[in-house]
């Protein structure tokens, strides 16, 4: 006869887990975290999150309020800090900035993964990178600051110029309805300094295209040789939503980074 007390015990253990600590317990896959960056939302992922889901992992696609790297950071960090098990922490363009800041001292973080992304230093800015190599022609294709009641500037791409500048690589259609759903950054933000630098102590991974015309290319490569970067991968004619144009190569550096 079974050991009642055994089984009960059992059960009652088993009752007491919760799903994410059972999927822990078996060695369950990273929970992927997705940012997007300055003048894209959260749909920027969804060809990513779709391969990464059918691959088993748990996703999740973060919203970037855009303000400030500090708060953006805080934002994504407490994201982080409840999810249980490790993650790896995914971002684009000006989120590159955020997740560098997010992960300093949260230890489930496993792997940071740039996707034509800042990988700033402290004290260095977004702006200041760009700046620092020839090949942005961002500055140029920007509409007019729109002034915010505390002051500051919310920065846009002009609609006619967003699919050259920013999607040069998809189709008209969808690079024009981005362009109406672009989401602005603060001028603020793209200047303010970077306080902690997680690719100094987390592994990283780099992709980029080599047809960028928002951050330069040359620039994304002296950041991934800087940060030591696992692997750096340059996808041949791909604009800045490389993520968009190219999902399947960008899933499958995520999931190496996931190992």
């Amino acid at each position: 006869m079974p050991n009642l007390n055994a089984t009960v015990l059992l059960v009652l253990t088993s009752l007491a887990l919760s799903p994410p600590t059972l999927a822990a317990a078996a060695g369950a896959k990273p929970t992927i975290v997705l940012v997007h960056g300055a003048f894209a939302d959260g749909s920027s992922w969804n060809g990513v999150a779709s391969r990464l889901a059918r691959d088993g992992y748990r996703v999740i696609a973060a919203a970037n309020p855009l303000r400030s790297v500090k708060s953006d950071a805080d934002d994504v960090g407490a994201l982080v800090s409840s999810i249980p098990g490790p993650v790896v922490l995914v971002g684009h363009s000006y989120a590159g900035a955020v997740i560098s800041a997010a992960a300093v001292d949260r230890p489930n973080v496993k792997a940071l993964v740039y996707v034509a992304a800042f990988e700033p230093a402290s004290g260095e800015t977004s702006l200041g990178l760009s700046a620092k190599f020839p090949g942005s022609t961002l500055g140029g294709a920007l509409s007019p600051p729109v002034a915010l009641p505390d002051g500051g500037v919310d920065l846009y791409i002009q609609q006619d110029k967003f699919p050259h500048q920013f999607a040069a690589d998809l189709p008209a259609a969808q690079a024009a309805a981005m362009a109406a759903s672009q989401r602005p950054i603060t001028s603020a933000a793209l200047q303010e300094s970077q306080v902690g630098a997680a690719w100094q102590t987390i592994p990283s991974w780099s992709i980029w295209g080599d047809a960028d015309l928002n951050i330069p290319p040359a620039a994304m490569a002296y950041m991934a040789d800087r940060a030591k970067a696992k692997r750096a991968v340059v996808v041949k004619g791909a604009s800045h939503v490389v993520m968009v144009s190219h999902p399947a190569e960008v899933a499958d550096l995520i999931e190496a980074a996931a190992q």
